[in-house]
């Protein structure tokens, strides 16, 4: 694929100077070698056509550019429509073949046709060092670095010396100052030797290789330029370069120190973007270097690691042998440690969220570029999705990579699926509606190592303007209508909706406050309590669908109101292109493609785990690639999705999903135990 792609930048650059029988030579080769429908293979036949009309060759043009027309990927099928008229009228007129041939070759470099571009068109950029302000974008990076670190260190202390002191020992000064010195040792050496270990990690996960400056130049000239630029003004060592040949499109650093930095991108980043923008995500990965929030996460990700590993090691000690009072301490000790281990956690996401923004600002900084990266965040987005399609496995390195790639690939779903099949670049600006100014997405958010796609489009939208750039996506349109957003329908029910999200615990909690308070079996409250949260919760979730509206899927995932709570009811037609999860063989979930986009169905069967077992072994590979219509609740929380109601197929076949009767099944199941347990079994134990 590299040497594809490659080829097929050198027959764009032959073509544009005009060297037309060159650039058909090296673009046919391409065109024949790559996979049909794949991006190399449509950029390769849509440049072809032009080089044939500079030649004059109008027949072979023509004979190019009607498959085209009917492309399932709109952007191609409304640029082909354009053309085709032009090659016919060409034709019409045409000059002999010859002398057109021999002109295109002779003459000076033609200029490039006037049809629209196959790629989004560049938008204007400005020069790199111009201060961008971050007024209310991102919060405080060092204040965020700081209070994380404290507090994980803190953690990590009080652990330890809980540790310590469970030994009964009749020094506890010695045992304090034992603990503060193995927490030092401890982080020293995580510090300075993790860089080390994932070197290794890597190497033999994902099989990273190393490349020298001149290596990278060969694949971004642009890149190369601006990473010697950064670091000659920044006094930096030059980071050491890697890449990993995967075609999933992503790029992360790592290390201790700013001088021993180690930058990684994927080949599928070479792929999928294009110079400019490939440039941008370097600078990006260089901003988390001259930061030095780099080291700070390694850090702080290995001191949450540190916090589970004692709350494994005091759960399983206080299981053991020894005093009462000895295993009472460390089960205490072990409880602390995973609570400090899931505040940890967060604290660690809440960093790693604040850091991308400042990344983000730095490589808009130094290229002038920020349009770019907005673009480059979406294409990353399309590549993940792209290769989820290919891939029968799902990917080692986007899950292992997650929390330090530039992107989040669980949010990739809504901006990678509209940018596939919009024509129009507004289009995909509407999905970060909900992105900006829905209050479940702020809820969700908290729970991601990045910031939504949206809110990083539109901080980098900021930055454009202050550079006097076009804005990329048309966000201004988009921000502006959702300033007009109906405030009361997103906000009013969203307090109470977050108590029947989780409405499931409240009933167990309530359930053993009830218990406790009125002195009864607290277990069969506790269950009752359960079930009646289910129930609650399966009411609001998967209300009626007798009048499902038709929609499509671009238009679902543009909706700014979307909840993962309150399921929309509708129907949907298009093809099955795979399973949901394309690393399970017998997965029972599905991936539904229409004309607009892509999206997940989740499928249940009336027996439960085993029917989707036995679904997904027996009937799923016969579905794939057929048309069907669709009868489900969409949901939209970081990735959308559809709960099955009904699929239906051309050839007849209907097959029915159970979601809303397990919900109520388990419901009155944990309410009827609840019940049992408290009037038959409890006497019979007490007598």
């Amino acid at each position: 694929m590299a040497s594809l792609q490659e080829d097929l930048k050198a027959g764009i650059a032959a073509h544009q100077k005009g060297q037309q029988s060159q650039a058909i030579q090296i673009l046919e080769r391409v065109w024949q070698a790559a996979t049909p429908g794949s991006s190399v293979h449509v950029q390769a036949q849509m440049y072809l056509i032009m080089a044939h009309q500079s030649c004059g060759q109008l027949e072979q043009a023509l004979m190019l550019c009607q498959p085209l027309a009917a492309s399932p990927i709109a952007q191609v099928q409304e640029w082909a429509n354009q053309v085709l008229p032009q090659l016919q009228q060409d034709q019409e007129n045409q000059i002999p073949t010859a002398t057109a041939s021999a002109t295109a070759e002779t003459s000076a470099p033609s200029p490039e046709p006037s049809q629209p571009s196959p790629e989004f068109s560049q938008k204007s950029r400005s020069f790199g060092g111009m201060k961008l302000a971050m007024v209310g974008i991102g919060g405080n990076l060092s204040l965020a670095s700081g209070i994380t670190i404290s507090l994980l260190f803190g953690m990590v202390l009080v652990l330890v010396l809980g540790v310590f002191l469970i030994t009964e020992s009749d020094n506890p000064g010695l045992g304090l100052g034992a603990a503060v010195i193995f927490t030092l040792v401890i982080n020293a050496a995580v510090f300075f030797f993790s860089p080390f270990l994932m070197d290794w990690t890597q190497r033999w996960l994902y099989g990273t290789h190393w490349i020298t400056l001149g290596e990278l130049e060969h694949l971004s000239p642009e890149t190369s330029q601006i990473l010697q630029r950064i670091c000659t003004e920044k006094n930096l060592k030059m980071p050491r370069l890697g890449i990993i040949e995967d075609q999933n499109p992503t790029a992360f650093t790592y290390g201790s120190l700013p001088n021993s930095a180690r930058l990684v991108v994927s080949r599928g980043l070479f792929t999928y973007l294009d110079e400019d923008e490939v440039a941008t995500v370097y600078a990006h990965e260089l901003g988390h270097i001259v930061h030095w929030d780099f080291a700070v996460m390694t850090l702080a990700s290995t001191l949450v690691q540190i916090t589970y590993l004692i709350y494994t090691f005091a759960s399983r000690a206080g299981r053991r042998g020894g005093s009462s009072k000895g295993k009472d301490a460390l089960q205490a000790a072990a409880i602390s440690a995973y609570i400090f281990y899931i505040i940890g956690t967060y604290l660690v996401l809440y960093l790693s969220r604040t850091r991308e923004y400042f990344a983000d600002h730095f490589a808009a900084e130094v290229t002038g570029n920020p349009n770019a990266l907005s673009r480059a965040l979406v294409k990353i987005a399309y590549g993940i999705v792209e290769e989820g399609q290919r891939s029968k496995e799902p990917s080692r390195l986007l899950e292992g990579t997650r929390a330090l790639g530039i992107y989040d690939a669980k949010a990739a779903t809504s901006s990678g699926t509209a940018y596939r099949v919009a024509s129009d670049t507004s289009k995909i600006g509407r999905v970060f509606l909900w992105d900006l100014f829905n209050p479940w997405a702020f809820w969700m958010e908290l729970q991601s190592t990045h910031p939504l796609t949206g809110k990083r489009v539109r901080a980098l939208s900021t930055y454009a303007e202050q550079l006097g750039l076009d804005i990329e996506f048309d966000m201004g349109r988009v921000v502006g209508e959702g300033r007009h957003l109906n405030k009361q329908r997103l906000y009013s029910h969203f307090f109470l909706d977050l108590l029947l999200y989780g409405a499931e615990f409240i009933g167990l909690g309530v359930g053993l406050i009830l218990g406790l308070a009125v002195g009864t079996n607290p277990i069969s409250l506790m269950l009752i309590g359960l079930g009646i949260g289910i129930l609650a919760k399966t009411f609001i979730m998967y209300p009626n669908f007798g009048q499902a509206p038709e929609r499509d899927i671009l238009t679902l995932m543009s909706d700014p109101y979307a909840s993962p709570l309150r399921g929309q009811p509708v129907q949907l037609e298009g093809q099955l292109i795979g399973r949901g999860d394309a690393g399970y063989k017998f997965g029972s979930d599905l991936k539904l493609q229409d004309k607009s986009g892509m999206l997940f169905l989740r499928y249940s069967s009336r027996f439960g785990p085993i029917g989707n077992f036995l679904f997904g072994m027996s009937q799923v590979k016969d579905l794939i690639g057929t048309q069907v219509g669709t009868t489900g609740w969409f949901r939209r929380s970081i990735a959308p999705w559809m709960d099955l109601i009904q699929l239906r197929t051309d050839g007849g076949r209907v097959i029915n999903s159970y979601h809303r009767f397990w919900s109520f099944g388990f419901g009155g199941f944990f309410i009827v135990l609840g019940l049992v347990f408290n009037f038959l079994l409890l006497p019979g134990l007490v007598g």
